[in-house]
């Protein structure tokens, strides 16, 4: 019978135990979440089961407020059933797959795990969240089919956002789990799978400790200070921005010091076990519970002034005190490395000084001396440190872009010690460890000095690797059309956060006219690194900005007349349209999945119409193809009584700029259809996309008939002017305000005609495209629109 996961178990409801178990939850699987009962009870609350159930209660809680949201929506939630593991223990025999999270003690795994063989159902598969302690040890005097459903699923925090799932087989797991916890980790939890090897801190931590304890040792002899340091190894070294001592202030010191301490207890043969013994500052800093975030001070900590205002102060490592500092006052090299075009660039600007320098070689180095050790390849390095901390290149790509023989005879030049096998394969005349070839992913395997073709899942199609094999049709500088095979083309849009402008607009014209002669279909979609990414941040402000003033806005109307045509043109296409976005899909990047034919939307999706924040109203058919998929998500069988019970929700979603903080939550704001999907990995898009255009090829597609369009009319827009009349008198909404929400409400309403007319869809556009017009004539929304596109912040004027 195949093996499959209908229900779970999740053993420690702290924040990893909460967030595995709101992963489950969101994949669609019942999970029990259970936990200790609290020591100090007294006699009566012994008898209390809302006492004897009160951690995991907390940590249910917990999970249910975290911001940002583990949960992908609260209905998720119901899925969850609580417990504790004197009362509830027997509960796990229910279920198929059963995770522990609890304290880092081998003892107490190992008598749980002793408790659990008694009563598990066969087959089921038991896996540690562990971060240090031997898969062998734990499962120590287990029976051998215990153990050979035993495997290490080390998850990283947050559980919903970070991509990495590292996979830690034991000695005698079963290959049939393995390959079916990856497949089940990949298609069902939307996870990056890493195969590590069972050593202290696995692959993530193991390099990423090591850096941070070594930015800790360079710390003490330089000048800079902590926030200079961020500076330069964040965004420049593609980074985070939280860089190095921010990020331990996030993970939190008293973790980072756990695993220091663990690795130099357990890694006496490494060569640079050194670097793990933490210096006197950072033990003092814990003895002092200077943890970072939750204990809200750490290398960085906020105070406030006299007057009130947040300031922000950072660590002297000298003497533990914490200092202002300014934001703005950046190394030179940060300022010069934002104006180089490429990450190379960027990186060799920043490696110009020492301290960047010798902690990017050092960790280069020392990931290429862990192989074979925690891994047998490259890729599981690489891919650790993209999902798990979020670097944009892990330290094998740091070294292609910075040119691997350059970068060794700079390290050699410094007295560092090139590891023997990289030697080697430059020597052999290889420049590179990755290469792309005939439409094929290579690495450069260490261990057996060659290149090997890189496997990935058959549901995932890479966009660069395309573009590499030369299977770009069109192209220009903010898109490119590329081929997927079968006759399905793909839109790219390759713009900063894949902003839409006017040379998008006119190239999807283009494309779209060479896919009507050349293929079948058509998918709109784009791949960054990193979470969640953008699949499009909205529309250029600054183009129509400057437009608005210099008085242009003849042009602009035409401008957004050319804009409804090419929405217009994918919508009433005669091949399928599918769109597959991804993180923040706002503003016109929400419009143009609107116009397609289906969207397939990452879980982490984060789709709204925005525009009114910069004193606007949706400009791209997003007023009428958002009404239009409220309508049409009512069953033509079932009469629309009230108009005003769709009308409220449609207005109030653009009014308020809301923004679905998930493919779920866009589901229940209307933006996502019946026919929509959800998918889990974000790798999965590209490729399901072109098979949904095949399969609606297949069922016989047909482009959608245009009609006219049912509207509310006067009686929506006189619903509100009344609200508005009364949230003007609550102080609520400013002068300015009422002026921008009428002009959602004429053109959402259909304009002044009678309650329950239909109107043409040319008409409903003609009201967007003069109301979008007028409001840009007005100073407040040009003042509003600069000030957001400058700032990110609207302005209330």
């Amino acid at each position: 019978m195949a093996r499959r996961i209908e229900k779970a178990a999740v053993i420690g409801s702290g924040i990893m135990g909460g967030g595995i178990a709101a992963l489950l939850a969101g994949a669609g699987v019942e999970t029990l979440l259970l936990d200790i009962v609290p020591f100090d009870l007294t006699d009566e609350e012994k008898n209390d089961p809302a006492a004897r159930n009160k951690i995991v209660n907390a940590g249910m809680d917990g999970l249910l407020k975290s911001k940002p949201a583990l949960l992908y929506t609260k209905k998720d939630a119901a899925r969850i059933s609580t417990g504790n593991l004197t009362d509830d223990f027997d509960k796990l025999a229910e279920c198929d797959l059963i995770v522990e999270v609890v304290v880092e003690n081998l003892k107490i795994k190992q008598d749980l795990f002793a408790r659990l063989e008694k009563i598990m159902k066969k087959d089921a598969i038991i896996t540690s969240n562990t971060s240090g302690l031997p898969l062998a040890q734990m499962s120590e005097g287990r029976s051998d089919e215990f153990k050979a459903n035993f495997l290490g699923t080390h998850f990283f925090n947050p559980v919903r956002y970070m991509k990495l799932l590292e996979l830690i087989p034991g000695a005698e797991t079963k290959q049939e789990v393995l390959d079916f916890i990856a497949d089940f980790g990949e298609r069902r939890l939307g996870k990056g799978i890493v195969w590590a090897k069972d050593t202290p801190n696995f692959i993530g931590n193991r390099i990423g400790v090591y850096l941070i304890a070594k930015a800790f040792k360079l710390l003490e002899k330089t000048d800079l200070s902590l926030n200079e340091i961020d500076a330069m190894l964040g965004a420049p070294m593609g980074l985070p921005k939280t860089a190095v001592f921010a990020l331990a202030d996030l993970v939190g010191l008293d973790t980072i010091g756990h695993l220091g301490h663990n690795s130099y207890e357990f890694l006496p043969e490494d060569e640079e076990r050194e670097v793990y013994k933490l210096p006197k500052f950072v033990e003092d800093m814990l003895e002092k519970k200077m943890f970072g975030n939750k204990t809200k001070v750490g290398f960085y900590k906020t105070d406030k002034s006299p007057e009130g205002k947040r300031i922000k102060k950072v660590l002297n490592p000298k003497d533990l005190s914490h200092n202002e500092f300014d934001r703005k006052a950046v190394p030179a090299s940060v300022a010069e490395a934002k104006k180089a075009s490429t990450p190379a660039e960027k990186m060799q600007i920043i490696l110009k000084d020492s301290f960047a320098w010798e902690l990017i070689a050092s960790s280069m180095i020392y990931s290429a001396n862990r192989i074979p050790e925690i891994s047998d390849t490259i890729i599981e390095i690489d891919n650790a440190m993209k999902w798990g901390y979020a670097w944009e290149f892990g330290p094998f790509e740091i070294w292609d872009n910075l040119g691997v023989a350059e970068t060794n005879a700079r390290m050699e030049a410094d007295g560092m010690k090139v590891p023997e096998a990289v030697k080697k394969m430059v020597a052999a005349g290889n420049s590179k460890f990755y290469k792309t070839e005939n439409g094929k992913q290579y690495f450069y395997d260490l261990v057996n000095q060659e290149y090997k073709e890189i496997k990935f899942s058959s549901n995932m199609i890479f966009l660069k690797t395309l573009k590499a094999d030369n299977k770009v049709a069109k192209k220009c500088d903010s898109a490119s059309l590329i081929d997927l095979g079968d006759g399905v083309f793909n839109i790219e849009f390759t713009t900063k956060m894949n902003a839409l402008n006017g040379e998008i607009l006119d190239f999807m014209d283009e494309a779209k006219s060479y896919i009507d002669a050349n293929g079948v279909g058509i998918v709109i979609g784009n791949q960054a690194p990193g979470m969640p990414g953008a699949f499009s941040a909205g529309g250029d402000l600054k183009f129509m900005g400057a437009l608005a003033k210099a008085g242009k806005f003849t042009e602009m109307n035409d401008f957004i007349k050319n804009t409804h045509e090419t929405m217009q043109s994918m919508t009433y296409s005669a091949l399928p349209v599918v769109a597959a976005p991804y993180g923040m899909t706002l503003g016109g990047g929400a419009e143009v999945c609107l116009a397609a034919d289906k969207i397939l939307a990452h879980t982490d999706t984060f789709m709204g119409l925005v525009e009114v924040g910069a004193g606007l109203l949706p400009g791209g058919c997003g007023n009428l193809n958002l009404w239009k998929k409220h309508i049409n998500a009512v069953p033509q069988s079932v009469a629309i009584s009230n108009l005003a019970d769709i009308y409220i929700p449609v207005f109030q979603a653009i009014a308020m700029a809301n923004v679905s903080m998930s493919a779920k939550l866009a589901q229940k704001s209307g933006f996502l259809g019946i026919n929509d999907r959800i998918i889990m990995n974000k790798d999965y898009l590209i490729g399901e996309a072109k098979k949904e255009v095949l399969r609606m090829l297949e069922d016989g597609y047909a482009a959608p008939l245009k009609d006219d369009v049912l509207v509310i009319g006067e009686a929506g827009i006189g619903m509100i002017h009344a609200e508005l009349l009364n949230m003007a008198g609550a102080g609520y909404v400013t002068e300015y305000d009422q002026v921008v929400l009428k002009k959602i409400a004429f053109v959402l309403a259909g304009g002044d005609v009678k309650t329950k007319t239909k109107i043409s869809e040319d008409a409903f556009l003609k009201n967007e495209r003069e109301a979008f017009v007028e409001l840009w004539k007005n100073e407040k929304t040009q003042a509003r629109a600069e000030h957001i596109a400058s700032t990110g912040k609207p302005l209330r004027n």
